[in-house]
């Protein structure tokens, strides 16, 4: 979710109805050498409160200090500060867990439960884990590392129903989420993640498995209504009506004001266009004016596209 849950992002996740949000994964051995790009990456607004900073590494002591700063984020980068630290030991990508980190952490569990330990003792805020079954097929872990993460003071933990070497491909197996869950000896919420794309499968998550809470990533790229999509199915038992094109240009709309306040012009812009080119899927013949969409850097041009979108397209 690198470049996609920004401050804009997750402003506009919590008024579409997200019960919470997280930063950007933040790297520890940036924050501790004072990165600009780490440092403004911990810096939230009440209006996305709660919210969680995250934070990963492989290095202990790197991690600690990090964990430090995160806790005293208000202070450091302005703003609202954290609500919850979590730690990604969930990552897939080659950069992040070829060398350890992420879900790389999956290869030493050992180490996983000692950073996590000294993370948790070492800050004031509650401290909660993502993370994935296992690093392959054959060492699917996570029922008996949950029972060890908890056991070192975190206070939630989400899963992902996938091992690393799966990355993202397949489907998400939650039948292991589900088995952590009804595991007598655990006692913190478990929160599921994976293929959760509609109001439908959610449901089928809380009904099914028992989890205590979804966590929703890709399919809220360009979709930031999914949350009330959701809630809706929860509560009607049934899907809620499409949004209207209007809707979702208005909310495209005020999902580039935010980009453009937080960023400026062109990064604003241009970390829009993987956003913008979902927006409006389904559209019939839609395919020119996606280009003319998420190739123009001028915000005045973009304004008409939209407007353009909404006149001839609802």
């Amino acid at each position: 979710m690198e470049d996609v849950t920004d401050a804009s992002f997750r402003v506009l996740c919590r008024e579409q109805g997200a019960d919470m949000v997280y930063t950007e994964f933040i790297p520890s051995d940036g924050l501790i050498r004072d990165a600009e790009k780490a440092i403004a990456k911990m810096r939230t607004s009440d209006e996305e409160a709660p919210i969680g900073i995250q934070i990963y590494g492989h290095i202990p002591e790197s991690m600690v200090e990090a964990a430090r700063m995160a806790d005293r984020a208000a202070e450091i980068a302005g703003g609202h500060g954290a609500d919850v630290i979590d730690i990604n030991f969930g990552c897939p990508v080659s950069k992040i867990a070829g060398r350890g980190a992420g879900s790389g952490m999956m290869r030493d569990p050992d180490k996983m439960v000692a950073i996590t330990k000294a993370v948790v003792e070492a800050v004031g805020k509650p401290v909660t884990v993502k993370t994935r079954l296992g690093w392959d097929d054959n060492s699917k872990i996570i029922v008996g590392l949950a029972e060890r993460l908890q056991d070192v003071g975190i206070q939630a933990l989400t899963i992902h129903g996938r091992t690393r070497c799966q990355m993202y491909k397949g489907e998400a197996d939650w039948t292991l989420i589900g088995e952590v869950k009804n595991n007598p000896r655990m006692h913190i919420p478990i929160i599921g993640n994976g293929d959760i794309t509609d109001g439908k499968k959610a449901a089928e998550a809380f009904n099914r498995y028992g989890v205590d809470g979804i966590m929703v990533g890709r399919a809220t790229f360009g979709h930031p209504w999914i949350f009330r999509e959701i809630k809706y199915y929860l509560e009607h038992g049934e899907e809620m009506p499409p949004m209207s094109t209007a809707d979702r240009v208005a909310l495209a709309k005020r999902h580039l004001a935010l980009s453009l306040k937080h960023k400026g012009e062109k990064r604003g812009i241009y970390e829009m266009r993987r956003h913008l080119s979902c927006y409006f899927k389904g559209l019939p013949d839609f395919k020119e004016t996606r280009m003319k969409m998420v190739t123009t850097l001028d915000p005045d041009e973009l304004y008409g596209i939209l407007d353009y979108i909404c006149a001839n397209y609802d």
